[in-house]
């Protein structure tokens, strides 16, 4: 690449809701702006976490000048360890302060605490790394410490927006730097990546201030426990249904490790408050009555693993959902997890609990502006050129139309996707060789390819189920010399299938006979003489296709 072209390569955020990480390249050297995360689909059988391919970083660790955090969300965040760990070496990472405090746990999780320089960048301070003029300006979003990343270089400035909403009211009382965003575009902004995330949203998002008298409203009718699920990130939504909480005289519980370990970085940086006493630890639940409780939870997106989850399963230790609770979902499903959602809701009301949604009441306010914002920012800094980015493509789409709304070229406005490069010179823009990089899946502490062979064999056993076939032949020529052992896990049907074992026994043995008076004596051509003849056998009679495992043991 020239050294007076500057690229943005987008690794993750563009064509989905997640792990959205970019790399801005300029005369050689790298600026990373977020480390995000997805969390695995119902077909993901197995993964933990699925990861931006950020294997174009490796080997450049040294290319590396700064890693710059928007916030502190798991998607803009949570593959920093991975990251960190692929290059090795790593650089100076900048961030907010209850960003960096949030990171800084993580990484400590990890045992990568003392290895990682993370230093707070207050909005408006200007840091120079390499080639790179990095500035934080703060925005408003549904975290605390939210910023936008303007990076400056010799042939001109692109602005990172991260999440934002223009909250003319947020319950921190510091809506966004309005004025900055202006004066970045007075001075010229050559490219605005601007979230994507609610341009098919019409209007403005409501203000998160006015998520408190809801819930006020809402516990005020509310007789027993009351048990609100969030994200754990949501720090001012906490605050709201503390504060609900004291006003009604309840006692609060926090539950969910995430929960209660992102609460006290918040508190421990004076962003949260609670009067003496208000807090109860979730073992103390069952001393006080019932409507004397509310308990904040993890658990709004239907995590499997999670507090709320775990509740609605009886599977948890403290808490034990019964008749008379009142479930508030203080959020909405992020796109692909509606089906874990309404499960678990489905789940509380066969409990005998009741339910309330943001369909039922404003107890949710959108950390993501609508498209009146959108248009607000584009019109605020007047970009050059436009690259939507943080959506699915029906969103960047949208978005680029918004974009095309307020005045700006179609030839200056490009719909990207991750491995594309966006290319930008004296002589215009354009994109660049698409690098075609996909995701990597966290199977535990290990990271595959998401092409990895496991990850296909779990979804087919987890469809048609397992079929394993073991054969013992004589070596010398080849004829069966025990009784074919069939073992079946997870496969469907099986005992509708008269006589379905003694029959694919026989068969088995046909085919062992056949390949002996063949002549064939290789173990893995007989194993594969097997594995089509079974599984043919297996769709005649079941009509499904199991995985099959022939394994031939000579003797």
């Amino acid at each position: 690449m020239p050294s007076n072209t500057l690229r943005v390569l987008p690794l993750g955020g563009l064509g989905e809701i997640g792990k959205n990480m970019t790399v801005v390249e300029y005369d050689g050297r790298i600026v990373i702006v977020d480390t995000g995360l997805m969390f695995p689909t119902a077909e993901m059988h197995g993964i933990d976490l699925v990861l931006p391919d950020f294997s174009y970083l490796r080997g450049r660790a040294d290319d590396i000048d700064a890693i710059v955090l928007t916030h502190g969300h798991e998607d803009h965040v949570g593959a920093l360890p991975y990251v960190l760990r692929e290059i090795g070496s790593p650089p100076v990472i900048y961030g907010g302060m209850l960003t960096i405090g949030m990171v800084r746990s993580k990484l400590d999780e990890h045992k990568l605490g003392d290895k990682a320089p993370l230093e707070e960048l207050p909005a408006g301070e200007k840091v120079r790394r390499g080639p790179f003029e990095l500035e934080l300006v703060h925005l408003a979003h549904s975290i605390p410490d939210m910023r936008a990343v303007l990076i400056t270089t010799e042939l001109g400035r692109v602005l990172m927006t991260g999440d934002y909403k223009f909250d003319q009211t947020p319950v921190d009382g510091r809506p966004a730097d309005i004025s900055r965003l202006a004066e970045i575009g007075r001075d010229g902004l050559l490219l605005l990546c601007g979230d994507s995330t609610n341009a098919d949203r019409p209007g403005v998002a409501p203000s998160e201030s006015s998520v408190g008298p809801a819930l006020l409203q809402q516990f005020s009718r509310c007789e027993g426990r009351i048990i609100v699920t969030s994200f754990a990130s949501n720090i001012h939504r906490v605050q709201q249904v503390i504060d609900a909480a004291v006003a009604l005289d309840r006692k609060v519980a926090l539950v969910g490790r995430s929960m209660r370990k992102n609460f006290n970085i918040a508190s421990n940086l004076g962003m949260t408050r609670a009067p003496q006493g208000v807090f109860i630890q979730p073992r103390e639940i069952e001393n006080f009555p019932d409507e004397k409780v509310v308990v904040v939870s993890t658990g709004s997106q239907g995590e499997p693993l999670s507090a709320l989850r775990r509740m609605a399963n009886n599977d948890h230790r403290d808490v034990q959902l019964h008749a008379g609770d009142t479930v508030v979902f203080s959020a909405t499903p992020v796109p692909g997890n509606e089906r874990a959602v309404n499960e678990t809701i489905d789940r509380i009301y066969e409990i005998g609990a009741t339910v309330i949604t943001p369909k039922d009441a404003p107890i949710h306010a959108s950390g993501h502006g609508s498209r009146e914002e959108l248009k607000l920012m584009l019109n605020l800094t007047k970009p050059r050129y436009v690259m939507p980015i943080h959506g699915d493509y029906q969103r960047i789409r949208l978005h680029a139309d918004l974009a095309e709304s307020v005045g700006i070229e179609g030839k200056d406005i490009f719909k990207g996707r991750n491995g594309l490069p966006l290319e930008i010179d004296a002589d215009g823009a354009r994109f660049g060789e698409d690098l075609h990089v996909g995701k990597m899946y966290v199977d535990g502490v290990n990271i595959g390819d998401p092409d990895d062979a496991a990850l296909r064999d779990r979804r087919d056993i987890s469809a048609d189920g397992i079929f394993i076939v073991v054969a013992t032949v004589d070596s010398d020529d080849g004829h069966v010399v025990a009784d074919p052992e069939v073992i079946l896990r997870g496969v469907a049907f099986v005992e509708q299938a008269d006589s379905l074992l003694e029959d694919l026994k026989d068969m088995v043995e046909d085919a062992l006979e056949d390949a002996a008076e063949a002549g064939t004596r290789e173990p893995d051509l007989i194993q594969e003489d097997l594995h089509e003849a079974i599984g043919k056998f297996v769709w005649q009679r079941l009509r499904r296709r199991p995985m099959v495992l022939p394994v031939v043991i000579q003797v």
